[in-house]
């Protein structure tokens, strides 16, 4: 397979990361919030085009955002106390204990290592929490739901980058080295038009790696399919994306 670093893939579509994936619930980041006792600082590692940084503006004081890929960041948007720059996740340069909560948006299982997490118990102040999250396949219908299981499955086997195993296990085979937090139960909701689902597709990862090494969009069988039980293109569809949670406390 293309040993292509996963930074590389994603900054190659930026601005379709920001455009197409969908957007985190604001229950979720109000449930932050309340668990950190001071709202000085947050830090979302990984942090593409700002999914997760901006709704954090809302409940800190400052919020930074760094990501290893200079493309995603410009494709983001400035605010006013948002901070961003490049980083790597096991590498900040920050100083030590000066974050109140640390985010992880669909990337912890690209750095899921003891690296990562001392780093993290590095930068977080006593009472600091830390919170990753991802979402694999969205739900639609049955006969849509079939179509790109199979897509996801076979025709995109051998294409994924190594660590999305662990987005397909809900992050349950990453061991959680801090005292545990429970997020309560959440999903992404979205109402969706073909254009945007198919929009959205084409952000993966492993759709552009497939391209790359065949020389084809591998959609270009899926979409046809996809048309004829989607019924009209232009009529929106209610889809959800199932939220997983990898949350805790430092000892």
């Amino acid at each position: 397979m293309n040993s292509q670093p996963v930074s590389q893939l994603f900054g190659a579509r930026a601005d379709a990361y920001a455009n197409f994936r969908p957007h985190y619930p604001p229950s979720l980041f109000n449930w932050l919030a309340d668990q950190c006792p001071r709202r000085q600082r947050a830090l979302d590692i990984a942090c593409g085009n700002g999914q997760a940084s901006y709704p954090l503006l809302e409940h800190f004081e400052q919020v930074l955002a760094c990501d290893s890929s200079l493309q995603q960041l410009q494709a983001g948007q400035n605010q006013p106390g948002l901070q961003q720059f490049v980083a790597e996740a096991t590498k900040q340069p920050l100083p030590s204990r000066s974050l109140d909560l640390i985010v992880v948006a669909q990337a912890l299982h690209w750095f899921a290592t003891p690296a990562f997490f001392a780093e993290v118990r590095r930068l977080l102040q006593p009472g600091g929490v830390f919170c990753a999250w991802c979402y694999s396949l969205m739900r639609i219908d049955s006969p849509i739901d079939a179509l790109i299981d199979h897509f996801y499955w076979q025709t995109l086997d051998g294409y994924w980058p190594t660590g999305r195993t662990s987005v397909d296990a809900g992050y349950r085979d990453i061991e959680n080295p801090f005292c545990p937090l429970a997020p309560p139960a959440s999903s992404i909701t979205a109402h969706w038009s073909l254009e945007q689902l198919l929009g959205y597709l084409r952000t993966w990862s492993a759709v552009q790696r497939y391209e790359q090494q065949n020389g084809h969009d591998p959609l270009q069988q899926l979409e046809p399919e996809l048309r004829q039980v989607w019924g009209d293109a232009k009529q929106p569809r209610f889809i959800q994306w199932p939220l997983h949670f990898l949350a805790g406390t430092p000892n």
